[in-house]
């Protein structure tokens, strides 16, 4: 058996290892990927030290089900060194992240080799896929004009590119896409006022960084929604009993189907365990879209260490239930889901404490600034012009930080995708990302068609991972 895998990101990272524990068969695996930084995609190359990780280590394990596998390759001394004393956790940095799943796979192909797996890494992107030799295997076009055959194809090529809502591409004085920190924020001044697109996790990532490089200018978060991510809680080791995958499925046979009602019902068990009123509960996380944001943030710092677990819960589930319950819910719940997208969103990926502390301090200041309902933003002469509700608002610099919807095709992978599609080897699906439409492709990670509203995170990459490597048959056929 021939595997080629196309990305070498976090997504490849969880199949490589999830591959090597399962002890499948024997064969070939080749990786195509052109970066220069392997295994860590866009989100964990070298940048800034004030870039960090947005969870704690047992969330952020890429083998799937071992909440200890990432905290013990940090072991004592890394981890009391990058020690979060609010979360009493440690938060490394981005880069130093990249470092774990770089080593974790390399060590997995070294595991491969061992039981006699051939593997290698193609430096190329690849451009198109095709059925070949009658249709009996698939044959990758990379960009060099170089042919290699495959028998199972896995697309690991990541997240989509930022949008430019506003048509601001090209303009001076325009970021958009902000990662790595590192280069970008090189570029700006220190006494420039800057507008950062967004009022999520990379708006927060670019304010506190700008902070951090000692920026003397002012910063606006310009959001249609003026709604900041949650601040993560002190994990507490709870495991959920009641929300989970086999609850859900049983749930779903007795009832011959799946309901918002159901998991609802699930939820409510999970809070009773602990006496916990669900409806005042869902009365806090209602409450998000009307709360003034900084009394909003200044309040969620203050119970950081709150021994209540329902947002705990919440934010385990939504990436390691989320995704299988999504796909038995019937369309009008969807939609009801998706009518809550940014309120889902800062649940399902809350700020560490160290972030959210340093953005109080930039707003008690008055460096930082926020301006909701933004309509409309608009190169001027010396610079920019947003344009809201309220009072207009000048700036020498904007910075993109909209994060893409999820499922949206990277942009340097829209070839690849076109020829999939051409050659009916997959089908793009309503709500976006890619449906295979033959059993030797994969979608592995946010890309996948039909998961749910909310982007993948890592605890759902190696699930997806280990999933993939289940249908892999395990006989040696290359």
């Amino acid at each position: 058996m021939h595997i080629a895998i196309i990305g070498a990101g976090a997504a490849a990272v969880g199949l490589l290892d999830a591959l090597a524990v399962s002890g499948t068969g024997m064969g070939e695996i080749t990786v195509f990927d052109p970066s220069p930084h392997l295994w860590r995609g866009r989100p964990y190359g070298p940048d800034l030290d004030s870039v960090l990780v947005n969870a704690p280590p047992a969330i952020m394990s890429i083998r799937h089900l071992d909440f200890e596998h990432y905290a013990s390759w940090l072991g004592p001394e890394r981890a009391a060194v990058h020690r979060d004393d609010l979360l009493g956790q440690p938060l490394v940095p981005r880069a130093l992240y990249g470092a774990y799943l770089a080593d974790t796979a390399e060590a997995a192909l070294a595991a491969l080799r061992e039981r006699g797996w051939r593997t290698r890494v193609v430096a190329a992107r690849v451009v198109a896929v095709a059925r070949s030799g009658g249709g009996l295997r698939l044959a990758l076009r990379t960009e060099d004009g170089h042919d290699h055959p495959a028998d199972r194809v896995a697309l690991c090529v990541g997240g989509g590119t930022p949008q430019d809502h506003y048509g601001l591409g090209g303009v001076p004085g325009f970021v958009g896409d902000p990662y790595p920190l590192a280069n970008s924020l090189g570029h700006v001044p220190a006494a420039a006022d800057v507008a950062v697109i967004g009022s999520g996790l990379t708006a927060v990532d670019v304010a506190v960084s700008l902070a951090a490089r000692g920026h003397a200018g002012r910063i606006t978060l310009v959001s249609r929604s003026g709604m900041l991510p949650h601040v993560w809680q002190r994990p507490l080791g709870h495991r959920p009993v009641h929300l989970t995958a086999e609850r859900v499925e049983a749930s779903c046979r007795e009832h011959g189907g799946l309901t918002l009602d159901d998991l609802a019902g699930l939820l409510r068990a999970e809070l009773a365990e602990t006496g916990e009123d669900f409806a005042d509960f869902t009365a806090e996380l209602l409450a998000a879209g009307s709360e003034e944001p900084v009394r909003r943030l200044r309040r969620q710092l203050a119970v950081v260490g709150d021994p209540r677990i329902g947002r705990r819960v919440l934010q385990e589930t939504a990436h390691t239930v989320g995704p299988y319950a999504w796909r038995l819910l019937p369309e009008p719940d969807r939609e009801r889901l998706r009518r809550h997208f940014r309120l889902a969103t800062s649940v399902a990926s809350p700020m560490v404490p160290v972030n959210a502390a340093a953005l109080l301090r930039l707003f008690e200041s008055g460096q930082l600034t926020m301006v909701a309902g933004a309509r409309k933003i608009e190169a001027v002469k010396g610079g920019f012009q947003v344009r809201g509700d309220g009072d207009n608002l000048d700036a020498d610099v904007v910075v993109n930080a909209v994060n893409p919807p999820p499922q949206a095709v990277p942009r340097a992978t829209e070839p690849l995708i076109t020829s999939l599609l051409t050659d009916g080897l997959a089908t793009l699906h309503l709500s976006g990302g890619l449906v295979p439409a033959d059993p030797r492709l994969h979608v592995v990670g946010d890309l996948a068609g039909g998961g749910p509203f909310i982007t993948s995170s890592i605890p759902g990459v190696a699930a997806a991972g280990a999933r993939t490597v289940r249908v892999l048959p395990a006989a040696h056929t290359g």
